[in-house]
C-alpha cells in the first residue's frame, strides 16, 4: 500500500512540474491569475479538482 502512495505522489510531482517546465511564463501567469481569485472560489477550484480525482480514480480501479 505505502508502494502505492508514494508512486501516486511522485505522479501529482511529475504532473504539477510540467507547466512550469514547459511553459513558465504561462504557469506565471496562471499563477498571478490565481492570485486574484477569492477564497471561495479557490475553494471551488480545489473541489473540483478533488472530485475529477476521484472520479478518474474510481475508473482507474
Amino acid at each position: 500500500m505505502g508502494e502505492v502512495i508514494l508512486a501516486a505522489l511522485a505522479l501529482v510531482l511529475v504532473f504539477e512540474g510540467l507547466l512550469p517546465f514547459l511553459s513558465p511564463r504561462v504557469w506565471r501567469r496562471v499563477f498571478e491569475q490565481a492570485l486574484l481569485l477569492r477564497d471561495g472560489q479557490l475553494r471551488f477550484v480545489g473541489l473540483l479538482s478533488m472530485l475529477a480525482g476521484l472520479l478518474l480514480l474510481l475508473f482507474a480501479v
